[in-house]
């Protein structure tokens, strides 16, 4: 792989500024993350941090190898994943060593949605249904969907798997109908473009108790539930309802200098109100609850830094 900076993007710069532009390796346009980086990017760009070129790739795997082999600076993944990714575990075939953590950035809730009419109202009810599978770009999708379905009592045993390689190919099949329902964030602009397509759809309910918790738990170690409640943002949630959450974490590449990992926190902190407001989902940004005890990682010493001189000390996760 290589890294990508646009023409337009450097012709924008002056010279003296070229050594500032970083990359923030994302998935496709059309995902969560790749929202969430490209606003971030801008707001920071406007209050004069660093200067980020969002960089899509094909999924986690590319991401987190593309910060871990310094063709990218920073990306946004699930804490779970990262975990997974440095240890050479999960779906990764061996270790990513220089991966940090810099800051918990917004919890992130997630579920298996469906047509509003196919009379679908819980996960259970897809047993026998034609459920996506394999995720070969997208592999944290496999122990995702997962526990999702053994949390509410099946398992893709139980199911019919299409094999599709990543998530917006996924939500596409559901319009098309060589599915019955698509995994997505709550609030992704693709959950929106489906249900226009489609006259609506529906997240599905998910058991949430203790049993369900140790069975998502077999799969990745911070997984936990959280509740959801209806907003315009929100396309699928028609009522108050527990989801399968994880960590959204923005990561560092080891290679990262110090100064410049302080200068982007400080940078998006300063700017949480901006930021917010350009995308609500990130409304839980806060520098108090962005120093996270996550299991066997590291923090980046500039995220160290950071903290200590704000006064944020490491709080327990969830």
């Amino acid at each position: 792989m290589r890294r990508v900076v646009s023409a337009a993007a450097v012709c924008l710069l002056p010279c003296g500024a070229l050594a500032q532009v970083v990359s923030v390796a994302t998935p496709p346009a059309g995902s969560v993350w790749n929202t969430m980086a490209s606003v971030i990017a801008a707001e920071v760009r406007k209050a004069g941090g660093p200067r980020l070129v969002v960089q899509p790739y094909g999924g986690n795997a590319q991401m987190m190898q593309a910060v871990n082999d310094a063709l990218a600076e920073y990306s946004l993944n699930d804490i779970n994943d990262m975990i997974t990714a440095l240890t050479g575990t999960g779906e990764y075939s061996a270790p990513m060593p220089n991966l940090r953590v810099v800051a918990r950035v917004n919890p992130f809730p997630v579920g298996l949605f469906v047509r509003a009419d196919s009379g679908m109202t819980r996960v259970s009810d897809l047993a026998g249904k034609r459920v996506p599978a394999g995720w070969e770009q997208f592999p944290l999708n496999r122990p995702l969907v997962s526990a999702l379905l053994e949390a509410d009592g099946i398992s893709y045993d139980e199911v019919v798997g299409v094999p599709m390689p990543e998530l917006i190919r996924a939500a596409d099949a559901l319009v098309s109908g060589m599915t019955d329902a698509a995994f997505f964030a709550v609030g992704g602009p693709k959950v929106a473009e489906v249900a226009a397509s489609v006259g609506g759809v529906r997240y599905l309910e998910v058991a949430s108790d203790e049993a369900a918790l140790a069975a998502v738990r077999k799969h990745r170690p911070t997984y936990y539930f959280s509740e959801v409640t209806p907003a315009p943002v929100r396309v699928g949630i028609e009522k108050p309802m527990m989801m399968l959450t994880w960590d959204n974490v923005l990561v560092a590449g080891a290679h990262v200098p110090d100064e410049q990992v302080k200068a982007l926190l400080t940078a998006i902190f300063d700017s949480r109100d901006a930021i917010m407001a350009a995308y609500p989902p990130l409304a839980a940004l806060n520098v108090e609850t962005a120093y996270v005890d996550y299991p066997g990682v590291e923090y980046h010493p500039g995220a160290v830094a950071f903290f200590g001189e704000r006064g944020v000390a490491r709080i327990p996760a969830n």
